[in-house]
């Protein structure tokens, strides 16, 4: 299994609406992916390791695929309608990364 993870950098009076991002357009990535994503989570920065620091990230989102090349050909068709829908809840640009998920759950 892989993790797609897409973070969005902390950065001084940058734009970020949450609710967008949870209510609209994960849900609208999800079913573009359609079976090649298993599920999705969503993550809202709080806060960094030092009180009153800020986040690294103020959003992060993580893909789980069962292959980079199922994600890659699922989300290859709807690619520039997802980009572009970015300008509707933030104006930083992301961070992307692909991981082998090792443990999924340490309660197993």
């Amino acid at each position: 299994m892989i993790k797609v993870n897409v973070m969005y950098p902390y950065t001084e009076g940058a734009r970020f609406d949450h609710a967008y991002y949870r209510d609209r357009h994960m849900p609208m990535v999800k079913a573009r992916l359609g079976s090649a994503c298993a599920y999705y989570t969503v993550e809202k920065g709080l806060a960094g390791r030092a009180p009153g620091e800020p986040p690294a990230f103020v959003a992060m989102c993580a893909f789980f695929c069962d292959s980079a090349e199922a994600y890659e050909a699922a989300s290859k068709e709807h690619r520039a309608e997802i980009r572009g829908d970015i300008a509707n809840y933030t104006d930083i640009a992301p961070v992307i990364q692909f991981s082998e998920v090792v443990v999924e759950r340490s309660d197993r």
